[in-house]
């Protein structure tokens, strides 16, 4: 029998467009609303060895098209508009996503996939045989391959209704066009002739490796099968139980049949001659149904994604695509909260994570009303890591401090809002000369906001290797000119300065074991400040006269509860504390008279 051409490439329709697979790849084409073909692909695994083995890969292969077929159908209807107008989460989507963190889009693949599965095996396996299994209890005798005939007949005649009922529906009907465009161009292709709506446009709808000819083939593979068992009725038996026996059978062997109905149509899909045409004939005359004449434009969705992965398969370096899909900005905000409903200031959070995503300010939030799904994906993202324990700043890579961008990481202390007053204190003593030590630098946050409030040149040291590294980038990113030093405290520091600023670590260990989670994922070593939290400030204390030029102003925060013993530290000097937005005492200024 002589071979005919064979495309490498398969399809499906799905709501206003196809999706076409190939060796190596598939792609989906939809054609929007507005009018726009838009395409989304995706590169595939190899397929594993066992995956290859005869009868098995028929299986495999239609289950993984199955959940496929799913998952890009729920994707074409998300292009095409349908999760536009979403109503607000309901109760139970809402219990989902803050119980088990599971999207309900998430899981309507898993739901469907296995539902569907199920619909089709009752509808076609064992209603057919529970139909024919009541003529024998009603006492009518047949023959086990009588039986099989009659239940064959019967579920064929199930199928043809349901497509004929299906059929009926406006949009199953233009799923249908799509599914003959999707025939004519690989019809096309396989014709050898240029990839056109006006070529396609002659070929048939109808194509002999259509999933409507493998689901035929199964039916009538059953019928042989299932005679081939060879098992009868056991009149010892109540008749109900044979009943359910003769299902458990059906059910136990279709995966043989799937299989072997596999084989088949692969078998006879390479060749085209009278013998081979009539046992493709039924699954043709099925297609009838499940296939409608395109139009061009549709011709044109088919060509599109039939092209996207010609050239992933024969272009490994080829790039893929994805759609720019709108997502619901209230089911995305349901979502956030529902992930940071454990974490402190649920809200707040919630709001400096979609601003972030969305680049508007938190007061144009509540005018949102869509966000693309990459911005989507991230906002989930954000919101896993930060219900994770992990520091929000970190999570977004940066925080605010004084009006500039900082990078922030797990290698420094995340700047605060209350160290922002210690800066517009140091700024009020800060002259165009001179001299400034910012120590315990961090981010390098105080440093930078110092050089650019005063246009000059500061010194910033630390001790941590890591720290001065991400200082160093924000000092780049914001344009000042800063000189870094490794330092543990003042043991590399050799000259005097005008002003030194200090946010040191100053937590003791009672309260370092009651930090939030999240602050103790910050480097412990810009925590800690010995048992009384106290270490640092007297290594300040004990250096300032060597350190601070006379008149020479030295600026700290402390902790909320320390500024007695701080001020007590330095009382051979002028201090003087002062209070953050919460009416605690967060900064002492010390004065060296000399």
């Amino acid at each position: 029998m002589a071979r005919k051409n064979v495309c490498p490439i398969g399809g499906q329709a799905v709501l206003e467009g196809v999706m076409m697979r190939g060796r190596t790849s598939y792609a989906t084409a939809v054609r929007t609303p507005e009018g726009k073909i838009v395409i989304e692909s995706e590169r595939i695994s190899p397929p594993k060895k066992w995956s290859k083995i005869p009868i098995i890969r028929g299986v495999l292969n239609f289950l993984s098209m199955m959940y496929l077929g799913m998952k890009i159908l729920m994707r074409s209807a998300e292009v095409f508009g349908e999760q536009l107008e979403e109503e607000a989460p309901g109760k139970f989507e809402k219990w989902l996503a803050k119980t088990l963190h599971i999207d309900i889009m998430t899981i309507a693949i898993w739901i469907a996939l296995p539902l569907g599965l199920a619909l089709s095996i009752g509808l076609f396996f064992v209603l057919p045989q529970l139909i024919v299994s009541g003529l024998e209890l009603l006492g009518v005798k047949l023959h086990p391959i009588v039986f099989n005939l009659i239940e064959g007949v019967v579920r064929i005649a199930i199928f043809m209704l349901y497509l004929l009922l299906v059929r009926l529906m406006k949009e199953i009907k233009r799923v249908f066009m799509y599914h003959g465009a999707e025939h004519k161009t690989i019809s096309c292709y396989e014709k050898g002739l240029e990839l056109t709506p006006e070529n396609a446009k002659t070929m048939s709808t109808k194509h002999d490796r259509c999933g409507t000819n493998f689901i035929v083939i199964v039916m009538l593979v059953s019928v042989i099968i299932f005679s081939l068992t060879g098992w009868t009725a056991n009149p010892n038996l109540p008749k109900a139980v044979n009943v359910l026996i003769r299902v458990g059978i059906r059910l136990t062997l279709l995966p043989l049949v799937a299989g072997l109905a596999y084989e088949l149509l692969k078998f006879l899909a390479k060749y085209d001659n009278w013998f081979v045409k009539i046992f493709k004939a039924p699954g043709l005359l099925v297609q009838k149904l499940t296939t409608v004449e395109p139009t061009d434009d549709m011709l044109e969705v088919a060509i599109a994604a039939f092209k996207a992965v010609e050239l992933l398969d024969s272009n490994a370096d080829a790039p893929t695509s994805t759609f720019e899909i709108k997502k619901d900005y209230t089911r995305l905000r349901t979502e956030v909260e529902s992930y940071l409903a454990g974490v402190e200031e649920t809200v707040a959070k919630t709001d400096w994570i979609l601003s972030e995503i969305t680049g508007v300010q938190r007061s144009e939030l509540a005018q949102q009303k869509f966000v693309n799904e990459q911005q989507y994906k991230k906002a989930i993202e954000y919101s896993k890591k930060v219900a994770g324990g992990t520091p929000l700043q970190y999570v977004l890579g940066n925080t605010s401090f004084y009006g500039n961008t900082i990078k922030v990481d797990s290698r420094v202390l995340i700047p605060r809002q209350e160290t922002e007053l210690l800066v517009s204190e140091a700024l009020k003593y800060i002259k165009e000369d001179s001299k400034v030590l910012d120590i315990c630098t961090g981010s390098g946050a105080i440093a930078i906001a110092i050089a650019k409030g005063k246009g000059i040149k500061v010194t910033a040291s630390d001790i941590s290797a890591e720290a001065l590294e991400v200082a160093a980038e924000n000092a780049t990113a914001n344009g000042v000119d800063i000189i870094f030093i490794r330092s543990d405290m003042f043991a590399s520091i050799e000259e005097k300065f005008d002003i030194i600023i200090c946010n040191p670590p100053y937590i003791s260990r009672s309260e370092m074991e009651v930090l939030p989670e999240d602050v103790k994922k910050e480097p412990r070593l810009a925590l800690f400040g010995g048992n009384s939290g106290l270490d640092y400030y007297r290594i300040l204390a004990d250096n300032i006269k060597k350190h601070l030029n006379g008149g020479g102003v030295l600026l700290m925060e402390i902790g909320s509860k320390q500024s007695v013993d701080v001020k007590q530290l330095f009382a051979e000097y002028k201090t003087e504390t002062y209070k953050d937005y919460s009416g605690l005492d967060r900064i002492v200024k010390v004065v060296n008279r000399e």
